[in-house]
């Protein structure tokens, strides 16, 4: 179970991320559709998994790269956004969250 640090500093991050992505979105992803829909943060807050839906009409294998080339851009304008609230700035790890492509599956075998 979290504690209510960790979530505090989970949705600071998701908000802060969710910013960047939109503004950032047509230079460093090539106009890709990019959205945060969870961070979990580790105990010691020293690592934020952040799992993204990715909107595209060239499909994610080839925007999920370009979030991975641009991790450290990521994680500069995330610092400078709430390096006053936090003491360290998170590692982040991306990953990418299928649970639209898993609720999709699903209608599609409730409706055979």
């Amino acid at each position: 179970m979290d504690s209510i640090r960790q979530n505090k500093v989970s949705r600071l991050i998701q908000k802060e991320l969710s910013e960047i992505f939109q503004r950032e979105g047509i230079t460093l992803f090539n106009g890709n559709l990019i959205s945060v829909t969870m961070v979990r943060m580790s105990p010691d807050l020293a690592l934020a998994k952040v799992y993204l839906s990715i909107f595209t009409p060239n499909g994610r294998e080839n925007a999920f790269p370009l979030v991975d080339e641009n991790k450290k851009v990521i994680r500069h304008s995330l610092a400078q956004k709430i390096k006053n609230q936090v003491k360290l700035i998170p590692e982040l790890a991306f990953f990418i969250d299928d649970s639209i492509d898993y609720m999709n599956r699903i209608e599609e075998l409730l409706k055979k």
